[in-house]
């Protein structure tokens, strides 16, 4: 059972979170750092603002400055004071308000006047700003608490609401994602529920999104294994038949013999076993042949001349005391295993020769790029409807189904299959002379 923690609803609850919380913090700090420096640049323009209204008293001529705020520190350092010393109140006609604390405003350092700087009276933070006058250099300051609170209320403000909003989410994605992923509970339950004898069953594929693409693409896919198993037991059940008959043959033979041996001879019975037992070897022969392309495994390849394949069947044809046309076969080169493509041929000559009245015709050709090998009789052809179902296993058409003509019906299925292991196909279709004519298309090589 999958642990919780590697789940997918909790893989995607603990994604998101995670991101939603790097964006929080990171949020949050930024408006922090945004909300600091706004209220500084505006306390910093207010002691701006008290600078220039001080300046503007000060060129007016001697006097006392008017009250600005309780909480503003005011110093002018006298020009004239290499040591920064200040002279008396009265002399200099320095800003002394009547609320400004006198100790406080002595203790402000000058500081530069391009900007406003941060600075320490007593202990407090106040942003400070200096500015050169005919009176001296004047030095307003502004206290920074009314800033600090702000930030620290609203930092103290965002630390309990990102948690707060961290489990809103966790909460929302671990709804959202059960809820996404019940559909793919319930398929995962129809589909356990499909064993080896229920492969006629199929899941709901009623959904028109992912997962309804999902679960129509495992029932073809049940599809494809129903029809490979009623294949399997097809072809075991023809197999188990077709072996049955020759052993069948035999044994009926020897009973006779071994019962009435006025009935028959040792020649017969020899002619029998014989018969039969080579019947039975081509049968399990192209049952195994059939099995190691069933199984894919790669047949070592190399450049194979078609033409010499084919001239090879004619004379063995020939020899048989058939008639055989060979002036169409030309020069054909594939890459391919000499063996398998030689099995084709001969498959496809001996139906072609089981099926001829008078003659066959063998033929090689380059098509673009393929090369193609032809096999043509004069018999009465292949129906339409059946010349797909002739290349099934274990399929004879109604005129070959006595055993003296018809084969064991694999020959065909080999020949197909040994076109696909090749990149090839094989087909079948009316001849000029009104037989059949069956078609093996290979790929050429690129060296002919």
């Amino acid at each position: 059972m999958t642990s919780p923690l590697r789940s997918i609803r909790s893989r995607l609850t603990i994604g998101a979170l995670l991101v939603v919380a790097v964006a929080l913090i990171a949020g949050s700090f930024a408006a922090v750092q945004v909300l600091r420096a706004t209220l500084t640049d505006s306390v910093a323009a207010s002691v701006r603002q008290d600078v220039d209204t001080i300046s503007a008293q000060l060129e007016r001529g001697p006097g006392r400055v008017d009250a600005i705020d309780d909480d503003v520190l005011v110093r002018l350092q006298d020009v004239g004071d290499d040591h920064g010393g200040e002279r008396d109140e009265d002399d200099t006609a320095g800003p002394a308000p009547d609320q400004t604390n006198d100790d406080d405003a002595r203790a402000l350092p000058v500081v530069r006047d391009d900007r406003a700087q941060r600075i320490e009276v007593d202990g407090e933070p106040y942003l400070a700003v200096s500015e050169q006058t005919d009176r001296g250099t004047l030095t307003v300051a502004r206290p920074l608490d009314g800033v600090e609170e702000a930030v620290s209320a609203s930092a103290v403000l965002l630390a309990v609401a990102v948690p707060l909003v961290l489990g809103l989410v966790g909460l929302v994605m671990w709804v959202v994602a059960t809820r996404a992923l019940a559909p793919v509970e319930r398929l995962r339950r129809q589909v356990d529920a499909i064993d080896a004898a229920g492969l006629d069953r199929r899941v709901d594929a009623a959904r028109d999104d992912e997962l309804g693409a999902l679960a129509r693409t495992m029932n073809r896919m049940l599809d494809r294994l129903e029809h490979s198993q009623i294949t399997q037991r097809r072809f075991v059940s023809d197999a188990s038949h077709e072996l049955r008959s020759p052993l069948a043959t035999i044994r009926q033979h020897a009973e006779l013999a071994a019962a009435h041996p006025e009935a028959s001879s040792l020649p017969a019975l020899s002619r029998v076993v014989l018969d039969e037992g080579e019947r039975m070897q081509e049968l399990v022969e192209g049952l195994l042949l059939l099995a190691r392309l069933d199984e894919g495994r790669d047949a070592p390849v190399a450049p194979t001349d078609v033409d010499d394949i084919a001239l090879a069947e004619v004379q063995r044809l020939r020899g048989m005391g058939i008639a055989v046309d060979a002036s169409g076969i030309g020069p054909g080169r594939v890459v391919g295993n000499a063996a398998l493509l030689a099995r084709a041929a001969r498959n496809l000559a001996d139906n072609a020769a089981r099926h001829a009245r008078e003659r066959v015709s063998i033929r090689v050709v380059e098509q673009g790029e393929r090369v193609l090998l032809q096999v043509e009789d004069d018999g009465t052809g292949i129906p339409v409807e059946q010349r797909e179902h002739i290349f099934d296993r274990f399929v004879r058409l109604d005129e070959a189904r006595a055993r003296d003509a018809g084969g064991s019906g694999l020959g065909l299925a080999i020949v197909r299959e040994i076109a696909l292991a090749h990149g090839g196909e094989v087909t079948a279709s009316d001849a000029p002379s009104g037989g059949a004519l069956m078609t093996l298309a290979l790929p050429r090589s690129a060296a002919a």
